[in-house]
């Protein structure tokens, strides 16, 4: 337990009109800072998430930053990427500066605009994540390739296809009581399941209702060494913070069995001393449906090719054994890349310190988080709990 989030700043996800992506970094830098009752000049190190891949014309983006405060100039400033984590990315690169006492105080900082972009640069853009010499050409973009991997899972374990409407289901539901959500209505499960005008198919077996949503939006967290998150005003610490990276290539990997998230799981669990039993809710990465299913699997909460089990028998709702996505997981609250990991962060610091609102769960005292980027390739699992 090296360091704490000691603040945190989010702004809604959408299609946010009249904001910028240095709009948006600069609102949720400033915020955040405020939030922890911490100076800018009091920062030692600001690391920002960005994957940009083509959605901004501005990359070399860390400094901008420094436009929250004038403070904030000469600072060191870094900008990490690792596909759909990158904001796990961000927030690991701060604990590690505080590890090594290379610093004391460190904003991080997510952000992502993808909808100032055409829709079929959207899909090219995301496919960057892929394994562009084998995977580029596959139809529908990252859906398409989540699509295909739907397939091959109900080719080896049956049509899964109900699972997966209760999955979004429950997504949507919890996502209703969110405010930074960009969805806030329950769809029901009878949508879902249907594939209709309005819930087309779009790769595979997966509808519209299977699939992230294309969106603008940041998030910030202030990070701390215990000794400072002691003498703030509140103090969430880091149990366990462990990454583990995969083959790129699905070609040389089981898709189907996320290996590298199963071993950030175990490894974040040993690390933190609990089983995952332990833990009052998970948020954790449903870029597709077919992926909160799998990672069911993945983190032990049920055996391989039982997912639909943990839906079904309620295991994952809000008031279950194990709440999986309260806030409404990337389905509902939305997937600006950049900002994604940086969310689930500051949404789970909330939850344990009791100002989640309507999204709170009961008692909230150990929050698992888990961001994939790509097919489960990049892989960041971190454990919070409230200290202060």
């Amino acid at each position: 337990m090296t360091a704490c989030i000691v603040g945190w700043a989010h702004t809604p996800f959408g299609r946010l009109e009249g904001e910028t992506l240095e709009s948006l970094i600069v609102r949720v830098a400033t915020q955040a800072l405020a939030d922890a009752g911490v100076a800018a000049a009091d920062v030692d190190e600001i690391v920002l998430g960005h994957f940009n891949a083509g959605f901004s014309a501005q990359d070399f983006t860390a400094a901008l930053v420094l436009q929250a405060s004038p403070q904030l100039r000469f600072k060191r400033a870094s900008r990490v990427e690792n596909a759909c984590a990158t904001g796990s990315a961000a927030v690991h690169q701060g604990l590690k500066a505080i590890a090594a006492k290379a610093a004391r105080i460190v904003l991080v900082v997510g952000a992502e605009q993808m909808t100032t972009t055409p829709a079929a640069e959207i899909g090219r853009n995301l496919l960057k994540a892929s394994y562009v010499r084998e995977e580029a050409d596959i139809d529908g973009g990252f859906a398409g390739i989540f699509g295909q991997i739907a397939a091959r899972y109900f080719q080896r374990w049956g049509d899964q296809s109900d699972a997966l409407a209760r999955i979004a289901a429950k997504n949507h539901k919890n996502g209703v009581g969110n405010p930074y959500a960009q969805i806030r209505k329950d769809l029901g499960y009878e949508f879902c399941r249907t594939e209709s005008e309005k819930n087309p198919r779009v790769a595979g077996p997966l509808k519209r209702t299977d699939c992230s949503l294309v969106s603008d939006g940041a998030a910030a967290v202030v990070l701390a060494d215990v000794a400072t998150a002691l003498k703030l005003g509140k103090a969430v610490a880091f149990r366990a913070a462990e990454h583990v990276q995969d083959f790129l290539p699905m070609s040389k990997r089981d898709v189907l069995k996320l290996e590298g998230c199963t071993q950030a799981w175990t490894r974040a669990l040993a690390s933190a001393g609990i089983a995952l039993s332990d833990l009052s809710f998970v948020e954790t990465h449903d870029c597709f449906t077919i992926a909160e299913l799998m990672e069911y699997e993945a983190m032990g909460l049920v055996p391989q090719g039982q997912g639909a089990r943990a839906v079904a028998e309620g295991l994952t709702e809000k008031n279950g054994p194990l709440p999986v996505n309260p806030s409404g997981g990337l389905k509902a609250k939305g997937h600006p890349i950049g900002a994604t990991g940086v969310s689930m962060h500051a949404l789970t610091a909330m939850q344990l310190m009791g100002d989640a609102g309507d999204i709170q769960v009961r008692n909230a005292s150990l929050g698992g988080i888990f961001n994939m980027g790509g097919t489960a390739v990049a892989n960041y699992v971190s454990i919070l709990e409230r200290i202060k």
